[in-house]
């Protein structure tokens, strides 16, 4: 497995471990999602109206782990013992970086997943920041990718936007993790790419709001 660990602008990091699933498992795992989540494609509101998202998705969590972004409200279907105990071998990964630490509250350090499956190179995903007020002042989130490998970019705004840009390839069965401040100084996002195949992506998360025990990751 190759570490790749780099510290960006502000106090922003991340860190790539590919292959971090054994082949033969990433697949399994890829073809167990796709036929058993429960997939569906939302309307986003970009600049006032109202698009279908070029993708479908799915979001998983802890009862409450309500989460609300581009003028879309999801709520938390419940974990599934896939997704259960693939949480559980991630947290354990996020526990060895830099700049993660254990969790110093009861309870797992994520209590949220949002799925995403890009059905072909034609889905994509805009360049965005995960900075919503639920996720805390400095997220940590874990991705694993599972299925065809999709370029990842990565690049800075505000002060730093003439700052080049990250391009990552993410290949089934690996583990990005972003932390510090990254999602302040950086956007990122998955552009469409001909020739590729299916690809199923999992960000996992931690929503603070009411009645949600709070842990590592702000």
């Amino acid at each position: 497995m190759r570490k790749r660990v780099e510290h960006l602008v502000e106090g922003g990091w991340f860190a790539l471990l590919d292959p971090w699933l054994p082949r033969e498992e990433a697949d399994a795992l890829f073809e167990a999602l796709r036929e058993g989540v429960a997939w569906r494609q939302d309307k986003i509101k970009l600049f006032g109206n109202e698009h279908l998202q070029p993708r479908l998705s799915a979001w998983y969590g802890d009862p409450g782990a309500v989460y609300t972004y581009s003028g879309l409200t999801l709520a938390p279907e419940p974990w599934s013992p896939p997704l259960a105990e693939l949480r559980a071998r991630v947290e354990a990964a996020c526990a060895e970086l830099p700049g993660v630490e254990p969790s110093r509250a009861p309870g797992p350090t994520f209590n949220s997943v949002l799925l995403n499956y890009y059905r072909s190179g034609a889905d994509s995903m805009g360049f965005h920041a995960d900075a919503e007020k639920e996720l805390g002042p400095n997220p940590v989130i874990a991705s694993v990718s599972l299925g065809a490998p999709r370029r990842f970019v990565l690049k800075p705004v505000g002060k730093w936007k003439d700052a080049p840009a990250i391009e990552l390839e993410l290949g089934g069965g690996s583990l990005l993790v972003m932390g510090g401040t990254t999602q302040h100084h950086h956007r990122h996002g998955v552009p469409k790419q001909r020739g590729v195949g299916p690809r199923i992506n999992l960000t996992f998360r931690r929503i603070h709001g009411p009645g949600l025990c709070s842990g590592a990751g702000t």
